[in-house]
C-alpha cells in the first residue's frame, strides 16, 4: 500500500527528537539551558477527524519541532480540531489554549514565542495579527491560504488580509510556492500588499519557484531544502 503523501518526511534531513506530550501539545526540547524561546507549529487543514496519525504525529511536523530544538529553541506541535470550514473558531480556541500551555511551561521564555502556520490554518493568523500580544515575536506561514477560496464559507473573523491591514503586526515570514493554485496565490498577493503599510518592516518572503503546495514534503531537492533552512533561520532570528 502506498504511503500517504502527508506521511512523507520533511525535505530537510532532520534527526527526530523524542517529544514530551502535554495534552494536545508535543514539546521538542533543546539541549540549551532553559528558559528558551518557543516556536509553535500550527498544522493545516481542514482534515477529517478520522485521519491517523493525527498531524502532530506526521513526520513533517516532528521534523520541524526537532529542527527548532536542534537550533536552541523549544519546538511545539499541536493537534487542533480544524475538520471542516465551520471549525475555524474551535480550532482558534485550541491553538490559543496550546499557546498558553507552552507559555506557562517553566522551560519556555514566555516573552519570546513565534507562531508558524501551514496552508489552510493560515486563516487562524487573523486573531494574532489583529491584536498581537507583546510576547509574539513572529508570525510565519508556509504556502498559506490567506482568504477563503471560492465556495468556502468561513466565519468572517478569519480574514488575515483585513487583520494585517488594520494593525501593526509583528515580523512576518511567508514562504510561497511558484506552482501554487491561482486562487490561493491571489490571496497571498493581496495579503503581502496589505502587510506593506507605511512605516512597517518588510515581510520576509521566501520564494520556492518550482515548489508545489506542500513543497516541504512533496518536492525534495536543493531549492526546497534551502527554503526550509532559510525560513527556520528567519523565524529564529526574531526570537534572539
Amino acid at each position: 500500500m502506498a504511503v500517504p503523501e502527508f506521511l512523507n518526511p520533511l525535505v530537510l534531513p532532520t534527526e527526530i527528537r523524542p517529544a514530551e506530550r502535554v495534552g494536545q501539545v508535543d514539546l521538542y526540547l533543546p539541549d540549551a539551558a532553559p528558559p528558551r524561546p518557543a516556536v509553535v507549529f500550527v498544522h493545516g487543514g481542514p482534515f477529517p477527524a478520522a485521519v491517523q496519525p493525527t498531524p502532530r504525529g506526521w513526520p513533517v511536523y516532528q521534523a520541524y519541532g526537532s529542527a527548532v530544538a536542534a537550533r536552541g529553541a523549544v519546538g511545539v506541535t499541536v493537534d487542533h480540531r480544524l475538520h471542516d470550514p465551520a471549525d475555524y473558531p474551535r480550532a482558534a480556541d485550541d491553538v490559543a489554549a496550546a499557546v498558553e500551555v507552552v507559555r506557562k511551561d517553566a522551560r519556555v521564555d514566555a516573552g519570546r514565542v513565534a507562531l508558524w502556520f501551514f496552508s489552510g490554518s493560515a486563516l487562524l493568523m487573523s486573531d494574532w495579527l489583529r491584536d498581537p500580544p507583546g510576547w509574539l515575536r513572529c508570525v510565519a506561514a508556509n504556502y498559506p491560504m490567506l482568504a477563503p477560496t471560492p465556495g468556502m464559507t468561513v466565519d468572517p473573523r478569519f480574514r488575515p488580509t483585513e487583520a494585517v491591514a488594520a494593525a501593526d503586526p509583528p515580523p512576518l515570514v511567508v514562504t510561497r510556492v511558484g506552482r501554487e493554485s491561482p486562487s490561493i496565490a491571489a490571496t497571498v498577493d493581496a495579503f503581502l500588499t496589505a502587510a506593506a503599510g507605511p512605516g512597517r518592516a518588510p515581510v520576509d518572503v521566501i520564494d520556492v519557484p518550482t515548489g508545489r503546495h506542500g513543497f516541504d514534503v512533496l518536492d525534495p531537492g536543493d531549492e526546497s531544502r534551502a527554503a526550509v533552512n532559510r525560513a527556520l533561520d528567519a523565524v529564529l532570528a526574531t526570537l534572539r
